[in-house]
């Protein structure tokens, strides 16, 4: 009888929208291709397998104190394990370098190799995932506030030579899951105060990047991730959009967008199509600012669904890769995974959703107030979809979008 009723509010809802242009089933095809990578330190608050009790440096912080951190390999797993079974889709995971298996040894960054990943390659295979991969420039001794732009020579060839082999076990992941790995460079380099020596700290990075890049590696998407300021960071960031920008641009890589790392009246989604236009791909960490980069659990506000709309408007599914990145310890992590996962696809949902070919003739003829009338409607349409008691959970269902249980959200 359940079922039953499902696929007829599922019938009412593909007549709404047919009546607005709109092929659900297309839509909803469309949305089952899409795997975001889902981000292994919301498990632990960004703690790794280093030093799991170690302080978080680099400008970046996770604040709360919620019970259940993973405090384990086999914990993280198994919290990625449980996600799966309450979210709908085929998805990916990313990892940081500080997440190896390193078997209770200290092994140091610039010594990190693929065997020390191969346990999560077997995981992945067993769980029908594929990996990404990000070099780890914070929470270090070495980190400080500079690393590729340091001017100490030393110190700049261990962190070239930890990006490298990131980069070396980005590929081998790459290789034996049968998927190109996106790997992600980020650092924090930057200063609390006013430099006087921009233009030398940028020159010093683009020379380590220059290095790390002159390896070439097959099964690898690279891409170098912008940022406005870090914690403790607040003046200078040697890597800002301008900066990774015209490198991605220069050299053939990804520039990597996250919402969380411009200004707060930026719309990350207003950035999609002049940078396509210019790199091959982009990679997006999906966050929620509120305020400063406080990576917030990602929910279905105005941003996301904002930037779904601008890459599905763009015809841009297949050169956006989609990451999430956020890391909240103060609600129940198994949850928060739920939550912002469910709120990226219902943002998708939304986009595949809209009218766009009426728009599209709308906007072509000149007539911006039956475009924006449309677009008004289309939010009423929109807002049916997510309601519970109409034909959106047939949608949501065939989407394999389910709830989390309360015994889910209340676990440790």
């Amino acid at each position: 009888m359940k079922e039953k009723l499902i696929e007829q509010h599922y019938a009412t809802a593909r007549e709404r929208y047919a009546e607005l242009g709109v092929d659900t089933d297309k839509a909803l095809e469309a949305l089952k291709k899409i795997s975001l990578s889902l981000h292994c330190w919301q498990t632990d608050d960004v703690g790794g397998f280093e030093n799991p009790d170690g302080e978080l440096t680099g400008g970046i912080q996770a604040t709360g104190n919620y019970p259940g951190k993973a405090r384990t390999i086999e914990q993280v797993r198994a919290d990625l394990e449980k996600v799966k079974t309450l979210v709908g889709g085929n998805h990916r995971l990313s990892l940081h370098a500080i997440y190896g298996d390193f078997g209770g040894r200290h092994i140091d960054r610039d010594q990190i190799e693929p065997a020390h990943f191969q346990s999560w390659i077997d995981w992945a295979k067993a769980n029908d995932m594929k990996l990404d991969f990000n070099s780890t420039s914070f929470s270090h001794p070495k980190s400080g506030d500079l690393t590729l732009a340091n001017p100490d020579r030393a110190i700049r060839d261990f962190w070239i030579e930890h990006t490298v082999r990131s980069r070396a076990i980005a590929d081998e992941m790459g290789r034996q899951l049968g998927s190109p790995a996106c790997h992600n460079l980020w650092v924090h380099d930057g200063s609390k105060d006013i430099t006087v020596e921009r233009m030398r700290y940028r020159t010093l990075m683009k020379q380590s990047l220059d290095e790390i890049f002159a390896h070439k590696y097959p099964n690898v998407k690279d891409a170098v991730e912008c940022k406005l300021f870090g914690m403790g960071l607040e003046s200078f960031t040697v890597g800002s959009l301008e900066f990774y920008l015209a490198y991605a641009v220069q050299n053939g890589i990804m520039a990597t967008l996250d919402t969380g790392h411009f200004h707060p009246t930026e719309e990350t989604a207003d950035k999609i199509s002049s940078v396509l236009l210019f790199t091959p791909e982009i990679m997006l960490h999906v966050s929620r600012p509120v305020r400063w980069d406080s990576d917030h659990v990602v929910i279905l506000n105005d941003s996301i669904l904002s930037l779904a709309q601008e890459i599905v408007w763009a015809d841009a599914l297949p050169r956006v890769n989609i990451g999430l990145d956020y890391f909240d310890a103060s609600i129940n992590r198994i949850g928060a995974y739920v939550i912002g996962i469910r709120a990226t696809q219902k943002a998708f949902l939304a986009a595949l959703l809209s009218p766009i070919a009426q728009l599209r003739r709308y906007e072509d003829e000149g007539k911006y107030f039956q475009r924006l009338a449309l677009l008004e409607e289309a939010k009423l349409c929109r807002g049916a979809t997510y309601s519970t008691t109409s034909a959106s959970r047939a949608a949501l269902r065939r989407a394999w979008i389910s709830s989390p249980t309360s015994s889910a959200m209340n676990a440790g």
